[in-house]
């Protein structure tokens, strides 16, 4: 069975489009840094607790430990594997799902 090539996911879709699918919406900005409520737990909607920089494809939430990566947050939202997350996001976003060549 051939594998998801998860690099090349997570440097084809930003963590802009990540959080758009979420419909994150921060409460502050610094920059490329965001802060807001956290998608992944029951967090106050003024809540600042999730930070992620958008440059560096990076989340982190203070609350819950959780951190990562846009794919590593898509497939904690959903509760999916990485491959199947990486999937998933390249099925919604419309992009071909980039497979590695058998070496």
């Amino acid at each position: 069975m051939p594998l998801i090539d998860l690099k090349a996911v997570r440097s084809q879709i930003p963590m802009q489009q990540v959080l758009d699918l979420l419909q994150f919406a921060p409460v502050s900005r610094a920059g490329l840094r965001l802060r807001g409520p956290c998608p992944l737990h029951d967090s106050k909607p003024h809540g600042r607790s999730f930070s992620v920089h958008l440059s560096r494809h990076r989340y982190r939430c203070f609350v819950c430990h959780s951190a990562g990566t846009q794919l590593d947050l898509w497939a904690a939202v959903h509760g999916l594997s990485l491959p199947a997350a990486a999937a998933d996001l390249c099925r919604r976003l419309g992009r071909p799902i980039p497979w590695l060549s058998a070496s």
